[in-house]
């Protein structure tokens, strides 16, 4: 490391004392940002609480800060699903047929029996008739106890309802009974069969078809109109119900219909409690049910999410810090740009979520989530923008989620990494604002792709109208975050005084203004400093530092010479040097004065400040010394004791505060001390710069800035194969210099009179001479 002395320079100290760099400030900033996260994300994952009470109106409208459900509302739909449901019947197959057949079978015999007078047989199918159909009822019941096909329940509710539909058969059908013959009976048993085979199809009724019998009685082919009589009367009392309800089956019914009524939710953002609206029992409970009341209070989801955003914020902290080498490298005022760039990203996602609904989550595709990355990598650093990409992930798998009872919402979450990441790849190399533009199509194309895939895997769950949105939305947001990216870019660089590439490349356009005045009216000194950017740029870029703002910083750092361009030899054509002619202390002023001219009029212009910083830093507080020995000379000549000392004739600095300020000072010294010499060999060229940079060490000319003696011996060794390719046409080699110039190569590097090292007295020189 450079050797370094505490400045002397007031306002430098009072610099390194600033807000910008403080500890206590920058602590502050990422507090702030991890409230920022808390307060962000707590509409997310925070249900707001009220202080009400039963019997009470409350003040305010509360709706439902996520979808919950209403437990009275999906009660009472389970009851209505219930009540929905029909008895559920089970078919019994009573054979029927098989009983009026027997009935038959035994009035035909007991007719044949001629010992049984009329009157008893009368009196016999008065008795046996109707319990010969109510055993064939109850021998049925009891065969089929234990089945399992048969619950007892139903094996009861048949009985039950076949005792309830007994028909009864008229009197003077047992007295026409007895005079039916074997014939008649066998005609009957086809015909009796028949009717009652065909009216027992699962009626729960029996009243339906034995209003049917007299109709087919009618119809069939019994001519005797006794023996149609008694057919009609045994059909119906041995037709019965056989469609039975089956309780147990239709409570399990009634149960499977509440147990498949889906919840009632109330949704997000419905309202629970009207304004004004009287607070009853139900709606207090409603209320605690779901976490909205103060009186019960819950701190662990506050904890949860403080201790989840305090993480977040330290991990920046922590990344910035160790990717620095334990030390950080943005001043405050970045750091709160960094902020800032949170916030409109989080401002963002949040307009988009507050668009979104559970019908139309595609909107959530619509969030310029790669804002921040774009912002980060264009106006701090790529691998901040990398690491914050994981940052905006969580965020925006947060805020963008609409899923009930998900934290997380992948979807989201991987878009948003997909755009960021490709935003970053597309645009960290921006060199024009038609970039932003390029770079969002492809953020565009991406975000797309990224949606397509994601509905692929999904296998076609979404409809086609849903698809259209959402690939739709997810495009719209690539060219939304290129036309925010383009309208914010301004703000950011005119406020935080940040030179993006982008406005380093506006402003090298040899059409700006200054450059055009600097090309008109000291052509000599423009076409030095293009060279010392060519040079600056290669030495920066050698080390790391921003290479774009030394060679846009050496285009101006001279701008002040337009003020009085004839006292610079640069511009000086056939003419008389008027430095001849004037006094040292006159002459020292003028070229001092460069300096500080240079830095009025880039703020004229409005020239960013690290612009100026070059202009006004990049001599430091270097000596003059050809003009301080011509002034000693001039006062021995006089006879007078010199009435100056060395610091009379030093520029006013401050001294180089970055590595960029330093490197196009050294670069400038190098070009003018190359310029002076006239044939300039590879040695020379080597051992001034090695001059130059040690003279400008030994005076502590880097001790406001961070370079190292590595860096500095990096910079010597860009410079001098800069230079010599440069100045190839005019560099003679070692061989050809012993052969045409024995001179030493100290004599050719052109010492000045003071005997100094060309690093200072050359090159004022030639400015002077």
């Amino acid at each position: 490391m450079a050797s370094k002395e505490p400045s002397t320079d007031k306002s430098i100290r009072a610099k390194n004392n600033g807000w910008k760099y403080s500890v206590a400030t920058r602590y502050i900033l990422f507090l702030m940002l991890a409230l920022i996260f808390y307060i962000s994300l707590s509409s997310k994952l925070l249900p707001e609480r009220y202080d009400i009470q039963v019997g009470t109106r409350s003040e305010k409208s509360i709706t439902a800060p996520i979808q919950i459900e209403d437990s009275k509302a999906t009660l009472k739909a389970q009851e209505e699903a219930a009540e929905r449901v029909q008895p559920i019947y089970t078919y019994v197959p009573l054979r029927n047929d098989v009983l009026v057949t027997q009935l038959l079978e035994r009035i035909e015999r007991l007719n044949q029996d001629t010992d049984i007078s009329t009157q008893d047989k009368i009196s016999i199918y008065r008795e046996e008739i109707p319990r010969r159909v109510d055993d064939f009822v109850k021998n049925f019941v009891s065969a089929n106890r234990g089945n399992d096909a048969y619950s007892p329940e139903l094996l009861e509710e048949m009985l039950r309802v076949i005792e309830q539909q007994t028909y009864r058969i008229p009197e003077e059908t047992f007295i026409k009974i007895p005079r039916l013959d074997s014939e008649d009976i066998s005609q009957m048993k086809v015909v009796a069969r028949d009717i009652v085979s065909s009216l027992m199809n699962e009626t729960t009724d029996a009243q339906t078809p034995r209003a049917k019998v007299a109709e087919m009685v009618s119809t069939s082919s019994l001519d005797d109109r006794t023996a149609r009589e008694v057919v009609q009367e045994l059909a119906r009392v041995s037709i019965t119900a056989n469609k039975f309800m089956d309780e147990e089956a239709t409570k399990e019914a009634k149960v499977e219909a509440r147990e498949n009524t889906p919840p009632v939710f109330i949704k997000q953002g419905d309202i629970l409690v009207e304004r004004g609206q009287l607070i009853t029992p139900e709606l207090y409970e409603l209320l605690g049910k779901n976490g909205l009341l103060k009186d019960e209070v819950n701190y662990w989801p506050e904890l949860g999410l403080l201790i989840f955003s305090i993480l977040l914020s330290l991990g920046i902290f922590m990344f910035i810090r160790q990717s620095n080498a334990g030390y950080f490298k943005f001043n405050n005022s970045q750091l709160l740009m960094m902020v800032l760039i949170y916030v409109i990203t989080l401002v963002s996602m949040h307009l988009a979520g507050y668009l979104q609904s559970d019908g139309r989550t595609y909107v959530g595709y619509l969030a310029p989530v790669a804002v921040g990355a774009i912002l980060l990598t264009l106006l701090l650093e790529m691998s901040l923008a990398y690491f914050s990409v994981i940052i905006f992930t969580i965020l925006a798998s947060v805020i963008l989620n609409v899923q009930q009872g998900e934290i997380f919402d992948f979807r989201f979450g991987l878009f948003a990494a997909i755009t960021s990441c490709v935003a970053i790849f597309s645009l960290h190399r921006a060199s024009q604002r038609s970039t932003l533009l390029k770079g969002g199509i492809m953020v565009s194309l991406f975000g797309t792709l990224a949606v397509f895939m994601m509905l692929l895997i999904k296998d076609g769950e979404w409809t086609g109208t849903e698809t259209l949105y959402s690939l739709g939305f997810a495009f719209a947001g690539g060219l939304l975050t290129a036309i925010l990216v383009i309208g914010l870019m301004p703000f950011f660089e005119v406020t935080f005084g940040i030179l993006s590439a982008l406005k380093l490349v506006e402003l090298s356009n040899p059409n700006h203004p200054l450059l055009r005045k600097l090309l008109t009216e000291t052509p000599g000194t423009y076409h030095h400093s293009v060279m010392v950017g060519n040079l600056s740029e290669a030495a920066a870029e050698a080390i790391g530092a921003d290479g774009l703002l030394c060679r846009v910083g050496s285009f101006y750092h001279d701008i002040g010479k337009t003020k009085r361009p004839i006292y610079f030899i640069e511009n000086q054509n056939n003419m008389e040097n008027p430095h001849d002619s004037i006094e040292p202390k006159l002459s020292k002023s003028i070229i001092v004065a460069h300096a500080r001219d240079g830095v009025e009029m880039l703020k004229e212009y409005k020239l960013p400040k690290p612009i100026r910083d070059i202009a006004e830093q990049h001599h430091g507080t270097t000596f003059l010394h050809y003009f301080y020995h011509k002034a000693l000379r001039l006062a021995e000549e006089q006879g007078v004791e010199p009435d100056f000392t060395e610091d009379d004739f030093r520029y006013p600095g401050p001294k180089a505060q970055s590595k960029e300020a330093a490197i196009v000072g050294i670069a400038d010294s190098v070009e003018a001390a190359v310029r002076s010499l006239r044939k300039p060999t590879v040695e020379q060229v080597e051992s001034m710069i090695e001059k130059i940079i040690k003279g400008r060490l030994d005076d502590h000319q880097f001790n406001d800035c961070d370079l190292t003696m590595k860096e500095l011996d990096i910079i010597a060794k860009t410079l001098k194969e800069t230079v010599m390719g440069i100045f190839h046409s005019r560099i003679e080699y070692p061989e050809e210099v012993k052969r045409s110039n024995p001179k030493p190569a100290a004599a050719e590097a052109g010492a000045g009179s003071d005997g100094e090292a060309p690093s200072a007295s050359e090159e004022d020189k030639r400015r002077s001479v």
